[in-house]
């Protein structure tokens, strides 16, 4: 059974790490290819799920060696069924990788977590379009009903929760909050902004988060920002306001370029690991309820120490 489904501990006002930028890292620093963007299919490989384990492990240590808690989020944020099938995957194969993905962010945890560091485990989901542009998009009844069936094989590996990534409009959040609520799951979405600190659709980022929390009596755990860099929101989260202290995590880029500058971008973009540290300091100032931090696009474990030094070290 899940561990702590009931009571997430990096509701406890304590600094939760977590990861990098997953794909970018696997791309560029290991070599493997990614078709539509997507680590899942490497835990069909026994090399693929080694480079997966030395990934999360080094995290991990991270975390434990900081004395903080780690999210471990599992490799399926393309293991919908859209982008499933763009690779070759099935109803049935989709099913069955969310499923190994649970199992294997257990046998992680398992080996890793010591009582000063809890890890908990999340079903990553990602949107069923693409992550940097909100042209399709569903009703909240469809945005449910799309995502019900990866959150419920999720639930069903005893995850603690799911987290919604890089979504794009307001209406896709609200279904998979909903469709979390419908299997016991509390769910966090994350929202991506682009240089203006509107997320994809034009909608402004507060507007968003207050149309989720009212659509769904706020049963969203709390929000999170990713796939963005500082200096593209840091200014919309000056306005005061309840909805900001909504948001307890952040995975910013590595890279102050656009989304669409990074789609065209053949080279990796690894920024200041130092200097993100130190932006990440400065917001964790002006947003206490940031908690919850790691990486996105370009990051990799140098931008997690130095996140860690800046903001675990020097508070806890």
């Amino acid at each position: 059974m899940s561990k702590y489904r009931n009571a997430l501990p990096q509701l406890d006002g304590h600094v939760f790490l977590t990861d990098g930028g997953m794909e970018t890292t696997l791309l560029f620093h290991e070599g493997f290819e990614l078709p539509g963007f997507a680590a899942f299919p490497l835990l069909e490989d026994p090399d693929g799920r080694s480079a997966l384990r030395r990934y999360y492990e080094t995290y991990g240590r991270i975390a434990v060696n900081a004395g903080c808690g780690f999210v471990l989020e599992t490799p399926t944020w393309r293991a919908n069924a859209d982008w499933g099938a763009k690779i070759g995957f099935g109803r049935d194969a989709l099913a069955e990788i969310n499923r190994h993905s649970a199992r294997f962010m257990h046998d992680v945890r398992d080996a890793l977590e010591q009582p000063q560091s809890p890890f908990v485990i999340s079903g990553c989901i990602g949107p069923r379009g693409d992550g940097y542009r909100a042209d399709t998009q569903m009703r909240s009844e469809e945005a449910a009903g799309y995502h019900r069936e990866q959150v419920a094989v999720l639930a069903g590996g005893d995850v603690d929760l799911v987290s919604a990534a890089t979504m794009t409009y307001a209406e896709e959040a609200v279904g998979v909050v909903h469709a979390a609520e419908e299997v016991g799951l509390p769910a966090v979405i994350s929202f991506t902004t682009e240089t203006d600190g509107r997320i994809p659709s034009g909608q402004p980022l507060r507007e968003a988060i207050e149309q989720v929390d009212a659509e769904t009596n706020s049963r969203a755990a709390y929000f999170m920002l990713n796939c963005a860099h500082p200096s593209h929101f840091e200014d919309v989260l000056r306005d005061p306001g309840e909805w900001r202290a909504r948001i307890r995590g952040l995975r910013a880029n590595a890279s102050s370029l656009s989304h669409e500058e990074l789609d065209q971008s053949t080279e990796l973009d690894a920024g200041n690991p130092e200097e993100l540290g130190r932006q990440y300091r400065t917001l964790r100032e002006e947003v206490p309820s940031l908690t919850v931090l790691g990486g996105c696009c370009g990051t990799d474990h140098r931008h997690i120490e130095q996140i860690s030094r800046h903001c675990v070290q020097t508070t806890e």
